[in-house]
């Protein structure tokens, strides 16, 4: 008989909704986990937000106060979908009182932040998972494999870009995602992040680092009231931008190769414009999140002139078969959490770790770091 798992949610903004629907889709695509998530309790400190979740979805019960969640009993594993600022302080709770942890990235306002929730966990040993969704995409998992086999020779050189236009409205309320001290290091921690993972799961560890910022909308409008999402505040009283909007970074990686990461959340024009380009010495790979079930592959021995294909993701690449029958049939976004959700889910049951790790967070966290110091002093930093 399959156990049951009382999960919670804390806060329920669109990733809490997002969390909430992957816990109950996940048995539906993975039907051998020997454990069953139920839905037991949710919390957000906006009023009647909870309860609206709790109607919506089925969770057992609401609350306006997370640290409820870290005293219930019924509750064993929890998603933590607040802000950024509040992820230390409710995942050191949540670790402390034995609870199992699904954190989004970044974990936290740095290095620090990600290291301190990383290592309650490891002392009160549970398990955490951390959503860098995009390295579960089954062409990203196909482009690692092709990768790790040699299939293009040798990694030379990748280009990683993550450009969207959710910042780029001038009325863009001035939410905590802008601030210092509640958001952290702008779009570093909200996009970059996601590439420094792509990088490290598809090349290995990254040796040293150039960084370049910019902030590109300087000022915003105060929200007049509770936000979600990217609320425009049209007239409101003006405050200033205090994270960046911009970073373009050069990457060196322990193998020798090298990369440049860029990302911009005020990208007119883009609209989640998330990829890669992996060059070796005998062939390259591209994906483009928006076409996510295609990768571009190029092999062999012409060097010059050589043809670039694109193939399908099918059965046989990563957990696609979980979701489709047939090569081509599209997976979307949603679909990424739901693996995330069975990656978090199997590391409770076998005591083991799959997936995107607290400690993939801190490595991320310690390159964003590094990237900061090296606009700020520009010049090269070694992560060693």
């Amino acid at each position: 008989m399959v156990d049951v798992l009382g999960v919670a949610v804390v806060g329920f903004g669109w990733m809490g909704r997002v969390h909430a629907q992957a816990y109950t889709r996940v048995l539906h695509h993975f039907p051998q986990l020997a454990v069953r998530p139920r839905l037991v309790a949710v919390a957000d400190e906006v009023p009647g937000r909870a309860e609206e979740a709790a109607e919506r979805y089925g969770f057992d019960s609401a609350t306006r106060d997370w640290r409820e969640i870290a005293a219930d009993p019924r509750v064993q594993a929890v998603s933590i979908t607040a802000p950024n600022f509040l992820h230390r302080e409710i995942g050191l709770a949540m670790a402390e009182a034995g609870k199992h942890i699904w954190i989004e990235k970044p974990v936290g306002l740095s290095a620090g932040d990600a290291r301190a929730v990383a290592d309650a966990a490891a002392g009160a040993g549970v398990r955490g998972t951390v959503g860098f969704n995009y390295r579960n995409a089954p062409a990203v998992a196909a482009a690692r494999e092709m990768v790790a086999a040699g299939e293009i020779g040798r990694v030379t050189h990748v280009r990683i870009r993550l450009f969207s236009d959710y910042a780029a409205h001038p009325e863009g309320a001035l939410t905590w995602r802008y601030e210092r001290e509640r958001g952290g290091s702008g779009v570093l921690g909200d996009l970059a992040s996601h590439g420094v993972d792509l990088a490290r799961h598809l090349l290995g560890e990254i040796d040293s680092l150039a960084a370049d910022t910019a902030v590109f909308v300087p000022e915003r409008a105060r929200p007049s009231g509770a936000t979600a999402g990217h609320t425009r505040a049209a007239g409101g009283e003006l405050g200033p931008v205090e994270n960046d909007d911009y970073v373009n970074c050069l990457l060196r990686f322990a193998s020798g190769a090298r990369g440049v990461l860029e990302a911009c959340r005020v990208s007119v024009g883009e609209q989640n414009n998330y990829g890669f380009e992996i060059h070796g010495t005998e062939g390259a790979l591209f994906w483009d999140f928006r076409r996510m079930g295609e990768l571009g592959v190029s092999r062999g021995t012409a060097y010059q002139d050589q043809p670039v294909s694109t193939v399908y993701v099918g059965p046989g690449h990563g957990v696609y078969e979980a979701f489709q029958p047939g090569s081509a049939n599209a997976m979307g976004y949603d679909d990424l959490k739901v693996v995330e959700a069975h990656h978090f889910l199997r590391s409770i049951t076998e005591d083991r770790p799959y997936g995107a790790t607290l400690d993939d967070a801190v490595a991320a966290a310690t390159a964003l770091d590094a990237m900061a110091r090296s606009a700020e002093r520009r010049t090269w930093v070694s992560l060693a």
